[in-house]
């Protein structure tokens, strides 16, 4: 057994408990999927920002320009840079996969005032954990994104490179994509957005980003079994860090008393009918 045969050996656990979380028994109802979504929106923008330290070190980005010295994982990076920050965007533009999902809260109403809040102090050069105390932040959305920013913050590449590879979106069950289905239908296309950015961003993670990054993190770690160590240890951090996010929202929903009913993660139809009043 090679190391990343070992760290998807030791994640495989954390895998299932994510698939079958007793989340997806609450977003069955329009006003519950809003509420994931104004908490989600945190982990679709510290996506990203994994993603551009990623570019940050293996990439040139300063003038004037010097050859990386990484090639190959130049070359994926910049791919992947390409598809998540400047994606088709359904209507004959361009966005990132954060632009897209931001617009889909807007589309079926959801709350964007935290998230925009949150970026209005980033672009005023407020540091991110000092943004991330701001009261309209949700609370399990700032645990989660301070522990990415540990992450980061360790400096070390295959650290980076590892909670990249495993914290992806296609953590997301089919069993989710249903319940927007079932709930776009209810709502008249209120959910089209989402449906959108959940086939770009979920399908390029399966279909190309993903492979990409584990030959990445291969190449980064190479035969060194203290940076693969590092890497599980990552890895094993952010499917912990997903769980309490999940486990948060689903707090979160129930002290809102928007849920109104369940739905058993082993079918695949809503039991509830959608509420199309405003939160």
């Amino acid at each position: 057994m090679n190391q990343l045969q070992t760290i998807e050996q030791r994640l495989a656990p954390l895998k299932d408990a994510l698939l079958i979380h007793r989340i997806y028994g609450e977003i069955n109802r329009f006003d519950a999927l809003r509420l994931f979504m104004e908490h989600h929106v945190f982990a679709v923008w510290d996506f990203m920002s994994l993603l551009k330290v990623l570019q940050r070190q293996l990439c040139c980005v300063d003038v004037p320009w010097l050859p990386s010295g990484n090639q190959q994982g130049s070359r994926f990076i910049n791919e992947i840079v390409l598809a998540e920050e400047s994606d088709k965007d359904g209507r004959g533009g361009f966005g990132s996969h954060f632009e897209l999902y931001h617009r889909s809260m807007k589309q079926c109403g959801a709350n964007t005032s935290p998230i925009d809040g949150f970026m209005g102090d980033l672009r005023r050069g407020v540091p991110v954990l000092t943004a991330l105390a701001s009261p309209t932040v949700p609370e399990a959305a700032r645990r989660f994104v301070e522990k990415t920013f540990k992450i980061i913050e360790t400096g070390n590449l295959c650290s980076v490179a590892s909670a990249f590879t495993f914290g992806r979106e296609d953590l997301l069950p089919d069993v989710f994509q249903r319940i927007v289905d079932e709930l776009n239908t209810q709502a008249g296309g209120q959910l089209d957005d989402f449906k959108y950015y959940l086939d770009r961003h979920i399908g390029l993670d399966g279909d190309e980003h993903g492979p990409m990054a584990t030959l990445l993190l291969q190449s980064l770690c190479g035969a060194d079994d203290a940076l693969w160590e590092k890497a599980e240890q990552a890895a094993v951090d952010c499917l912990l860090a997903r769980q309490e996010l999940w486990t948060g929202i689903y707090d979160a929903i129930s002290r809102a008393g928007v849920s109104l009913g369940s739905l058993d993660p082993a079918t695949s139809a809503p039991q509830q009918k959608l509420s199309q009043g405003p939160r």
